[in-house]
């Protein structure tokens, strides 16, 4: 399984109703983080679990479904994360 997919997979946890994620990494290179392993990601996701919780609550939520993905797999993740009404 690729990273793009082990993402996706940790992610069905939250229940998206919008899931994109765009692999970054190759605008990185060089780059420290890329250089060690880590893949720099952009995310968009809405989810129902989001309703009612600032984005620092949000993005939090998306750290702990994701992981040990976020100690070593994944360098930078720059989220968008909303609630299906804000889609």
């Amino acid at each position: 399984m690729n990273r793009m997919d082990k993402i996706r997979s940790l992610l069905v946890a939250l229940q998206p109703t919008q899931l994109e994620i765009d692999d970054d990494s190759h605008l990185h290179a060089g780059h420290a983080g890329v250089r060690d392993g880590g893949g720099h990601y952009r995310l968009k996701i809405a989810s129902a679990q989001f309703i009612g919780k600032p984005t620092v609550a949000r993005h939090r939520m998306i750290y702990s479904a994701l992981g040990d993905m976020m100690k070593h797999e994944i360098h930078a993740l720059n989220i968008i994360a909303s609630t299906p009404d804000d889609q």
